[in-house]
């Protein structure tokens, strides 16, 4: 039996289906540069592709991923193509280019430009509206009619890891006439799927439903932190702001779009039709599967396949002003949540506004988020002939306020 590093089952973590994008730098090596994660290990990409003699070398020989985003789907193409080869390879010819995952150190793989965050699942959105609208209709007028969305704060997106203080701020309890200042009291998480533009776009042009996939790399998990108190506080009448903006985080492989035909599916159905800008003539909801786990303790599995608005709608929404794209632009697809109680994607509707603490393993419980907790989400996705796409972890863990 081998024991080339090369000879993985089809199912591992990160096989053959997945061929994710990251930037790592070692303890003997603290350069930045993209590898691509393939079982317990990571190629470096761009000294493999100069032993290769692939034409791709210069765009992967970089500090990040922002030059292959850059490069455009022809390029992506042939860099996932090459990929497959030289890591399906009896002859191992890329094996002197693998470095042990576990010795990696792992960063933030692009330059984020601008950042978008949705708000997609009908089940979170009516959630949201029953807990906080109770004697209305739970979903505004508009939701089904356009992809709802705020602009975030691109500068506070973090890779993986990085810990979370508690954002401090203005809130006022129901109890209190007028608003106090200091750490936030309702700290919750939401479980979202990411996505990153490649192909940008100049001022004035639109991207179509149909053309999405010219112009997005690739897929991520995000972690959405909010701040429920402060956010209550502050939205009405233009929306997020702080409550949001104090962090955002990211897992560090970056799926390529082209990694998840295999996991492409029929959304919902969309009542009434959308406008016409908004219908493309294939489907692109994804079965992604989540898990969320609070200290280790799985507490939701939000499927994606449920979300009423795709990546491809949103994209095009995104632009149909004649808003421009740029590399690295990201966008986030809002909560992801199904119709079961352990389908939901964020504490708010887990808890019910903290009326139904969630109780975990030691016999502690949750409303919101504690100092100390670690939040994870994993996800994968059906990949060809019954493999698995697996879009590895993002974590944090809650530092007390400054």
């Amino acid at each position: 039996m081998s024991d080339s590093p090369l000879d993985i089952a089809p199912d591992a973590r990160f096989g053959p289906a997945t061929l994710p994008y990251g930037v790592y730098s070692t303890a003997s090596d603290p350069r930045t540069r993209v590898g691509v994660a393939y079982g317990d290990h990571v190629l470096d990409l761009a000294a493999a592709a100069r032993a290769q003699g692939a034409p791709f070398a210069d765009v992967v020989d970089g500090p990040n991923l922002d030059a292959l985003l850059a490069a455009g789907k022809p390029v992506w193409d042939e860099v996932r193509a090459a990929l497959t080869t030289w890591l399906t390879d009896p002859a191992d010819a890329v094996r002197p280019h693998l470095v042990e995952r576990a010795e990696v150190t792992l960063h933030l793989p692009f330059t984020v430009a601008d950042y978008v965050d949705f708000y997609a699942s009908e089940h979170h959105a009516t959630n949201v509206g029953r807990i906080f609208r109770p004697d209305q209709e739970p979903l505004t007028p508009n939701w089904k009619h356009l992809p709802i969305g705020y602009h975030g704060r691109s500068g506070t997106i973090v890779a993986s890891g990085t810990d979370i203080v508690r954002p401090t701020g203005q809130r006022k309890p129901p109890t209190e006439s007028t608003p106090v200042f200091g750490p936030s009291v309702r700290l919750d998480i939401e479980a979202e799927v990411g996505f990153v533009v490649g192909t940008p776009t100049r001022m004035g042009e639109r991207v179509g439903v149909d053309d999405f996939a010219d112009h997005v790399f690739g897929v991520f998990l995000l972690n959405d932190w909010s701040s429920r108190d402060l956010q209550a506080w502050e939205y009405v009448p233009l929306g997020p702001f702080l409550g949001k903006s104090f962090a955002t985080s990211i897992s560090p492989w970056i799926v390529p779009l082209s990694a998840l035909e295999a996991a492409r599916v029929e959304q919902p159905a969309q009542d009434p039709e959308p406008l016409p800008y908004l219908r493309g003539s294939e489907p692109w909801g994804l079965d992604l599967r989540l898990e969320v786990r609070i200290n280790g303790h799985l507490v939701s599995s939000p499927p994606f396949s449920q979300m009423y608005w795709t990546a491809a709608q949103q994209l095009a929404h995104m632009t149909v002003n004649g808003a421009s794209l740029r590399t690295g632009d990201v966008y986030a697809s809002g909560t992801v949540s199904g119709p079961e109680v352990a389908q939901r994607g964020c504490l708010l509707e887990l808890t019910w506004s903290g009326k139904e603490p969630l109780r975990l393993p030691d016999g502690t419980e949750r409303t919101f988020l504690e100092d100390g907790d670690e939040v994870t989400i994993t996800a994968t996705a059906p990949g060809p002939d019954g493999t698995r796409v697996d879009f590895g972890e993002v974590t944090g863990r809650i530092l007390p306020a400054r």
